[in-house]
Formats: C-alpha cells, sequence, structure tokens
C-alpha cells in the first residue's frame, strides 16, 4: 500500500503549513482583541479580511471545491489540507474560505443550482464577496429526522411562500450572510422523502425576521456569524429560486451533508493534534512534586493513546475520502458514518485530557482548549447524532 502525497498535495501542505503557522495562530490573539472591541458586531473582524487576502496571494483558496472555481482537488487530496486548518478552527477555515457553512451551499449550488443561481449566488460566495446561511434544522421538529421539518414551501403563481420556523442557522446573525438556503416541504401528503425542497431566499426578502442568536457552551460564535433563530412569515421569493425540482430537497440536503461530515472530520484531526501538540508543551515545563509532567507514567499514557487514535482515525478518514472519490459518497456512507461517530469523539477525550493537564488554565480564555472542547463536541449532534448513525451503522453491520 502507497501512503505517499501526491506532489500537488505535498506542494500546497507545505505552503498551508507555513501560513497557519507563521500567519493564523498568531492572528488569534489580534482576533480576540478585536472582537473585545467590537462587541456587538456579527462580520469578520478587520484581522479575517487581511488574512483572506494573504491566503488568496499564496493560492490558498477554495480547496475543498474539486469543481469550477475551486482548487480542483479530491477529497483525498483535500485531507491533509483540511487537517492543517484544523488546528486554528476558529480562524484558518474561514482564511481560506473553507468554513462551512458556506462550503456546504457553494456545494449545493454547484452541483444543483441553476446558472442563473450560480451566477448570483455561487460566484460572490466563492469570491467571499457575501456570506450565506443553510436552515434545515426546527425547534419543533425532531432534528434527527429531518423528513419531520414543518416549513411549509407552498407555490403561489410564479412565486413560492415560505412559513416557519428554524434555528441553528449558522451564519446568519451575520449582515454579510445576503443568501439563505431553506428547506421545507412543497408536498406534505407525498412519499416521506420526496416532500422537501430547497428554495434560495434573499436574507433581507420581505418576512425573514431574525429573533436570537444561539449560543454553544456560552460561546455565541460572534466573529463567524453566529447560529440565529429566525423565522419565515409568508416570505415570497420568485419560482425560479427553487434548486432542483420539487421533491428534491432531501437528496440534496444527503449529498451536502455527506461532503460537510468529512471535512468536520478532518479538521477535527488537526484541532487534536495542535491539542495534543499543547498537552506536550505543557507536561515538558511544569514540574509539581519535583519531576516534570512528561515523566508522569499517567500523563505518558495519555500521550501514547492519543498518538494511536489519531493515526488510526486518520487512516479511516483518509480511506473515506478514498472511496469518495472513487466509489461515490452512497457507496462510502458506511466510512462516512464511521468517522463521524468516532472522530468527534476522540478529539474531545483527548482536548478533554489536555484541558486536565493545564488544570484551570485550560478552563480559561487563555488557552485555545475550552473553545476547542465545545466545537468537537457540538460535532457529536451537528450533521446528525452520534446515536443516529451508530443506529445506521449497526443495521448496515448485521444486515451484511
Amino acid at each position: 500500500m502507497d501512503f505517499a502525497t501526491d506532489p500537488r498535495t505535498a506542494h500546497l501542505s507545505t505552503r498551508l503549513r507555513a501560513f497557519v503557522d507563521e500567519r493564523v495562530i498568531p492572528a488569534e490573539r489580534v482576533l480576540a482583541t478585536q472582537i473585545a472591541e467590537t462587541p456587538d458586531e456579527w462580520s469578520f473582524r478587520p484581522v479575517v479580511h487581511e488574512l483572506r487576502q494573504a491566503a488568496r496571494a499564496e493560492g490558498l483558496w477554495n480547496l475543498f471545491l474539486p469543481g469550477e472555481g475551486g482548487a480542483g482537488l479530491t477529497n483525498l487530496q483535500y485531507a491533509p489540507l483540511a487537517e492543517i486548518t484544523g488546528w486554528s478552527p476558529r480562524l484558518a477555515p474561514v482564511v481560506v474560505n473553507c468554513a462551512a457553512p458556506d462550503t456546504g451551499n457553494m456545494e449545493v449550488l454547484a452541483d444543483f443550482g441553476s446558472p442563473a443561481q450560480k451566477r448570483e449566488w455561487l460566484e460572490p460566495l466563492l469570491d467571499a464577496r457575501i456570506r450565506s446561511a443553510f436552515c434545515m434544522t426546527e425547534p419543533d421538529a425532531a432534528s434527527s429526522d429531518a423528513s419531520q421539518i414543518g416549513t411549509r414551501i407552498r407555490r403561489d403563481g410564479s412565486d413560492y411562500v415560505i412559513t416557519g420556523r428554524k434555528w441553528w442557522s449558522t451564519g446568519a446573525m451575520s449582515p454579510d450572510a445576503r443568501v439563505l438556503i431553506v428547506m421545507g416541504k412543497t408536498d406534505p401528503d407525498g412519499p416521506r422523502h420526496r416532500q422537501q425542497s430547497m428554495v434560495i431566499v434573499p436574507r433581507d426578502a420581505v418576512g425573514v425576521r431574525i429573533i436570537r442568536p444561539l449560543t454553544v457552551f456560552g460561546y455565541d460564535d460572534r466573529d463567524h456569524g453566529g447560529h440565529a433563530e429566525i423565522v419565515f412569515d409568508d416570505v415570497r421569493v420568485p419560482a425560479e429560486n427553487l434548486i432542483g425540482d420539487e421533491g428534491d430537497g432531501f437528496a440534496i440536503a444527503q449529498a451536502r451533508l455527506g461532503p460537510g461530515r468529512i471535512h468536520h472530520c478532518m479538521r477535527a484531526l488537526g484541532t487534536a493534534e495542535r491539542a495534543l501538540a499543547l498537552a506536550g508543551e505543557r507536561a515538558r515545563s511544569r514540574a509539581p512534586f519535583g519531576r516534570p509532567l512528561a515523566e508522569q507514567g499517567v500523563i505518558r499514557e495519555w500521550a501514547a493513546e492519543a498518538r494511536i487514535e489519531l493515526e488510526a482515525l486518520r487512516l479511516l478518514v483518509l480511506k473515506t475520502a478514498w472511496l469518495m472519490d472513487t466509489v461515490g459518497n452512497r457507496r462510502a456512507m458506511t466510512e462516512i458514518q464511521a468517522i463521524k461517530i468516532a472522530v468527534p469523539r476522540a478529539a474531545q477525550r483527548i482536548i478533554d485530557r489536555v484541558m486536565q493537564l493545564f488544570g484551570a488554565a485550560g478552563l480559561s480564555a487563555g488557552q485555545p482548549l475550552a473553545e476547542m472542547f465545545a466545537g468537537v463536541r457540538a460535532l457529536r449532534i451537528a450533521d446528525g447524532p452520534d446515536e443516529v448513525h451508530l443506529a445506521s451503522l449497526g443495521k448496515a453491520e448485521l444486515r451484511a
């Protein structure tokens, strides 16, 4: 088996690694200061725009997208690059225009959008002139079963009228999120997985009301546009804003979530690697009870277990990426589900132990660990909770 990285990926990895180490990670404190100085804003801060210009100049832009407008990389080629951005999960994905939810929305528009939709919405997203949000999850429906959503998309002449309530619409608090992709039911009495459709809704459309921001462990993700609860009160949009055909919504959602899940896992590996690197620095520099923490048996066991988990899961992520490239997302679903379960769990466990190693400092804003923990813990719910993926994976295993 050949595990060598191809020359283009190796070249991009070297450049991206240097960019993240030399420009992005040092800018994390600058970002924190700028947020503190402008606490009421939901837009990107100046340091993000500066780093975006630098990333574009370096050719580190839209790395996630294999088709037109992207870098032309396969999932397997993108995997090590996404992992590098995971070392600075708050900043690096954004500055290379590879951050959710924009990535998933760009993939939806690239794969299913009409030429007019691509011109109006995809092109400015690829160019980072605007942002977007994805509106699927609802407070009154079981989010683990997208067929239960209650938002109604009703045809009225040459328009669609949208009525419903969404939440956890990441990015929607930002005034730069000019476009919302909304999933709702166009045929409530149709077959279970043909009831839903997706429609493009401009954020400034009449009847769109941003109700409130939501927090994750107290983090509001203000610099990323937050997570909004939104009401659609008889919002009217032209019929040409429908993505694909009526009834395609569920299939489009699954096509969108597959790559998103593996991208999250790729980045989570990088986040855990950074936590482990911080653990090494801490263990070598602190010496309670007369000897460095690095000489304590339990710390060595934690480090060894973390290394084993990360190496094993990286191989599974790479296998999954290869399968998505060679046989397609549907036939790679078993592996996609496996990494979606295993990687966030492992990253959460590793970061938790590193926080323990740092003591009270690990819980503070002086270290990135608490925010990292909140991020990977959220991944165990986002894009489908562990239990749903476990049930589906177990069913397939027993059937086989």
